[in-house]
């Protein structure tokens, strides 16, 4: 990571990743970690989005937080739009 300065955006796909990458702010599941994305989108200068691994087993997880695909889903890809333009 510190050969890569000029990263801004780091998605942080399971729990091992959001480990690593919020470095003690994660909290103690990965679902209190991806609720509590808003606090890790702000950091900088690398906005962390902690996310859920994208596994056929996380079907029911989906299904149990559906505050994901409405509030993270459309804020991840208005990033990603804004970062490719």
């Amino acid at each position: 990571m510190a050969a890569m300065p000029q990263l801004e955006y780091v998605l942080a796909i399971g729990m091992y990743a959001q480990k690593w990458h919020l470095a003690g702010l994660q909290k103690r599941t990965l679902t209190e970690s991806v609720r509590a994305w808003r606090e890790f989108h702000k950091l900088r200068p690398v906005r962390v989005m902690p996310m859920p691994h994208p596994s056929w087993r996380n079907t029911a997880w989906l299904k149990t937080n559906p505050w994901f695909e409405a509030e993270l889903v459309p804020v991840l890809q208005g990033d990603v739009k804004a970062l490719v333009s």
